[in-house]
């Protein structure tokens, strides 16, 4: 079911939105949202990610508009528009918070406790998860009502659509401030169930997996079997070349819950995508996965 969110709100009604987890699917939340005219709160435990986020978002701001036009903001404006730092207090005064930490339900787990403590009673928490049924970790919250899954895919300013998680405890309101959300950023929500790995990463992971161990079995080059999938059927990009976008830890921790909760061996991840993990060759992220990548150039940054 795609839904479209109506009325003439506006970023600056909506209010401030918090982005937790500055990584690579959290900076693009943050920048997509500041593109669009949002005042964004992005906030990380390490500083690193902190330190360079200002530069990746300088960069994807700059590059964003030349492969989607139409975003209201400037690449200044966007950037200056997020406050990026390590305390999650911040997040107090967010009326919606995005979490996109890693992929592991103990430790996310603990960022709802944490949660609890920090957001707005009346502020809704967006769950961006790849494989964790919504309902496990809206639990850890007093107001479980006000949680729900929106699963932005990668990278975000770029994509037409998210995928919602809607638990049977989430209430009406919190639906429609999130399809509120969407439709600002030119977003059709397509709500699906909750359940493990919902229908893309359900799909898609085992998508990655096997085109993993066609390289590792029968060794065929990664562009060879990401050529296939952009010139035979049209896809954008090809299985390799999005794993290493995602990032090859977050596609193996998703193959493991994936296979814990099904106790389906499908989800067992190839040892090749475990090798690459080990080396920390986990794509984009690290300048090198299937692909070789050439690091985010330091740029001048607006104060």
């Amino acid at each position: 079911m795609a839904v479209t969110a109506t009325g003439d709100r506006t970023p600056d009604a909506f209010g401030t939105v918090g982005v937790l987890g500055a990584g690579v699917i959290g900076l693009g939340v943050a920048a997509d949202l500041a593109l669009h005219g949002f005042r964004v709160i992005l906030v990380d435990h390490d500083p690193a990610q902190v330190d360079s986020a200002p530069a990746r978002l300088a960069e994807a701001a700059r590059i964003a508009p030349m492969l989607r036009p139409g975003f209201p903001a400037s690449a200044d404006r966007a950037t200056a528009a997020v406050r990026v730092g390590t305390d999650p207090g911040a997040l107090a005064e967010c009326t919606l918070v995005v979490e996109n930490v890693t992929e592991r339900l103990d430790v996310k787990e603990d960022v709802y406790r944490l949660l609890d403590t920090v957001v707005a009673d009346t502020a809704v928490v967006a769950v961006n998860t790849s494989s964790i049924p919504v309902a496990r970790l809206a639990a850890h919250l007093s107001r479980p009502e006000r949680v729900i899954g929106v699963h932005f895919m990668n990278p975000p300013y770029l994509t037409a659509a998210v995928e919602v998680m809607r638990p049977d405890r989430t209430c009406d309101e919190t639906f429609a401030r999130v399809a509120e959300l969407a439709a600002l950023l030119r977003k059709k929500t397509i709500v699906v169930g909750d359940f493990p790995g919902f229908v893309s990463n359900r799909v898609s992971h085992i998508f990655f997996n096997e085109a993993a161990r066609v390289v590792e079995e029968h060794g065929v080059a990664p562009e060879t079997v990401d050529r296939i999938f952009r010139d035979c059927f049209g896809h954008r990009m090809g299985p390799l070349q999005t794993a290493d976008l995602i990032g090859l830890d977050t596609v193996v921790h998703t193959l493991d819950h994936l296979r814990d909760a099904t106790g389906d061996p499908r989800f067992e991840s190839c040892a090749l995508l475990r090798d690459m993990v080990g080396r920390r060759q986990l794509g984009r992220k690290t300048d090198r996965g299937f692909y070789a990548y050439q690091p985010y150039p330091a740029r001048e940054v607006p104060s």
